[in-house]
């Protein structure tokens, strides 16, 4: 075995097995699930996709894999829509709910199965209608309403493909991707709520689609009620349309491997990668990894991710994974600050959530904002907690674990991609001892290796993550360009997918993510790891929230640079920064000290909650910032250069 590529410093030794009262109902409690699918992967693979789906036609082969493409399931035929909607209804469930949806101003809707359905089945006709056959492309640009997850199970029962586009995105990204995907129908709003006001959605579609020559045809919900230009004889408003649609429509079976949907994700070039997802293969990892990793109890839960759908994790963990199951979900509009930072306990305590999905941005920002917050609300219903996005500091783990989860309620930290399509890395909360800041161990039916510059595994150490088997959710290529895929994901490694995460491995076996190898910093020599830093810093208990660059330095090659938010206590000490310091040095050693240690009111972030490190690494280089159109607030990078000097 290979010696490690990356410097492994933080260590932490805290453990947590599962509650006893937890593992008692619990859906899995042992290890069968890894032993069965260590024995036989494809075997496993296919009993969940026979148990979990209802096929049309049963598929004869489990997988063709010709390095790099995949084919799952083949032969089998299915409807998405009917497997989210259809057979929960025929099994007297239409009356369940699936959808308890709250409006940022206040406003609520209850949607069942039955509800959801009718919707469904009457958009799917209206896009008939509008020309869209199957295999073409539909453009969803619209706020976190109940008609996004209509529009998108619409597409599916006609074998449609979406391509949802996040609502915070400018007319040039709605450009790129309807272009792109060759889109012939774009669905959207007039607008939606964020921080208390109407945010406009239409106008930035009409100034797109003077540059889309693909898009026949505009289907507009009427949310906010501001007056917008409706172009005669190519847009329609919804609430006209819809109900006035026939009732029914027949699902239409699809191939496993017929194209789900596109989700377009930022590259390294200017033009964004259109990531293709089937149909067969990527249900069947929702469905599962949703079930298990949630302990879910469809008849008993009430679970809420709290993503966006416009990222993989909405269209995972909102839509297909929980309605496959036939979970009762909440989805909701806005932000977690308004009217008050207390929004998302108040939500939780309403509906009586037992699992939250949420970000470590998310977690820290409400660290910040302090335990009182969530100590208003009554979250006793809660028993599954869970963290996306980015690797979790053990700190901000504790302080999740203890005023959110009561101590009692196991935290699965998964560690997936948009283009894995579900998780990869999590715990499973009836059988894994946690660890704060780990993602634990892969999940069952899934193969991970940690591997030097050359490629040859490390079983102790930091590396590189890659993936070395196929797995039912993986992306299929990118749109219009299989070059690019293979470029980008299997060249760096030979026979290995790898998408740019470093990680490092215990003791114990346990993987713990380092974030993306582009942001591990060549401190004299030593490969230091940006999310390593970050949590030392956050350790410190006046940090409330930390981001770390190397800057460019002429002695060291580069120097770490660390830009931190203080709990409000700390914020008149002057002395403050230069205990920071420090407090890493001793946590995980003087190389790892930050050079400057820079205090920010914020720290730039997208709409999703990710830090944009490159807008701070240009900072602390004194460049011209790049684009900063998908940040959720871009007066914060003026703040944080002030702060600089």
């Amino acid at each position: 075995m290979s010696e490690p590529t990356i410097e492994d410093y933080f260590v932490e030794d805290r453990t947590f097995p599962p509650p006893p009262a937890f593992v008692a109902d619990a859906l899995v409690t042992d290890d069968s699930l890894y032993r069965e699918a260590d024995a036989d992967p494809e075997a496993f693979w296919a009993r969940q996709a026979r148990e979990l789906l209802t096929w049309s036609t049963d598929f004869h082969t489990v997988l063709e894999w010709d390095l790099p493409d995949a084919k799952w399931f083949v032969g089998g035929e299915l409807n998405v829509s009917a497997n989210c909607l259809d057979r929960h209804v025929d099994a007297g469930l239409g009356q369940r709910v699936a959808y308890h949806w709250e409006g940022e101003p206040g406003d609520t809707r209850t949607i069942t199965y039955a509800d959801l359905l009718d919707e469904v089945q009457r958009v799917a006709n209206v896009l008939r209608d509008l020309g869209v056959d199957k295999g073409d492309r539909v453009a969803i640009y619209m706020p976190m309403i109940p008609e996004l997850p209509a529009a998108m199970l619409a597409c599916t029962r006609i074998g449609a493909a979406h391509s949802v586009i996040f609502g915070g995105f400018s007319p040039d990204s709605i450009v790129d991707r309807v272009n792109d995907g060759g889109c012939k129908v774009v669905i959207t709003a007039d607008g939606g709520y964020r921080r208390g006001a109407a945010s406009p959605l239409k106008p930035n579609v009409d100034a797109a689609l003077e540059h889309c020559p693909t898009v026949t045809d505009v289907v507009v919900v009427r949310r906010t009620g501001t007056d917008v230009d409706m172009v005669a004889g190519r847009d329609h408003w919804w609430h006209e349309v819809v109900p006035a649609a026939e009732p029914t429509c027949a699902p239409v079976p699809v191939g496993s491997e017929d194209l789900l949907y596109l989700l377009y994700t930022s590259g390294t070039t200017a033009k964004p990668k259109g990531i293709m997802h089937t149909t067969g293969g990527y249900l069947t990892q929702a469905a599962f990894t949703h079930k298990v990793v949630f302990d879910l109890k469809p008849e008993d839960d009430v679970y809420w991710c709290s993503a966006d759908i416009g990222w993989v994790t909405g269209h995972s963990y909102i839509v297909y994974g929980p309605l496959a199951n036939a979970a009762t979900s909440v989805l909701y509009e806005g932000t977690p600050d308004t009217p008050g930072r207390d929004r998302l306990w108040a939500i939780v305590a309403k509906y009586g959530v037992t699992q939250l999905y949420t970000a470590p941005t998310a977690i820290r920002m409400f660290m910040k904002w302090g335990e009182q917050e969530p100590a208003q609300h009554d979250l006793s219903s809660l028993r599954v907690l869970g963290t996306v996005g980015e690797p979790i500091n053990p700190e901000a783990w504790m302080w999740y674990h203890a005023n959110i989860g009561g101590g009692r309620c196991p935290i699965v930290d998964t560690w997936w991609q948009t283009e894995t399509g579900g998780h990869m890395i999590t715990p499973l909360p009836g059988v894994t001892t946690l660890k704060p800041g780990s993602a634990t161990r892969p999940l069952p039916g899934v193969s991970l290796q940690v591997v030097d510059d050359v490629g040859e595994p490390i079983e102790r150490g930091g590396g590189y993550l890659t993936i070395d088997k196929p797995w039912p959710g993986m992306l299929r290529g990118i749109w219009g360009d299989p070059q690019r895929y293979r470029d980008t994901y299997w060249s760096r490694f030979p026979g290995r997918y790898f998408a740019g995460d470093g990680c490092k491995i215990d003791d114990d076996g346990y993987f713990w993510l380092l974030g993306r190898v582009d942001d591990v910093m060549n401190v004299s020599g030593h490969r230091v790891s940006t999310t390593e830093v970050e949590s030392a810093l956050v350790d410190h208990d006046a940090v409330a929230e930390a981001a770390v660059v190397g800057a460019t330095d002429d002695v060291t090659g580069q120097a770490i640079v660390a830009y931190v938010i203080l709990r409000g206590w700390a914020e008149e000490n002057p002395e403050m920064v230069e205990d920071i310091r420090q407090h890493v040095a001793v946590k995980i050693g003087p190389t790892a000290r930050p050079k400057r240690v820079i205090v920010v009111p914020d720290l730039p972030k997208t709409r999703s909650g990710k830090i944009m490190r490159r807008l701070l690494r240009d900072v602390a280089e004194g460049r011209d910032l790049g684009d900063v159109t998908t940040l959720a607030d871009a007066s914060v990078v003026d703040a944080i250069r002030t702060a600089a000097g």
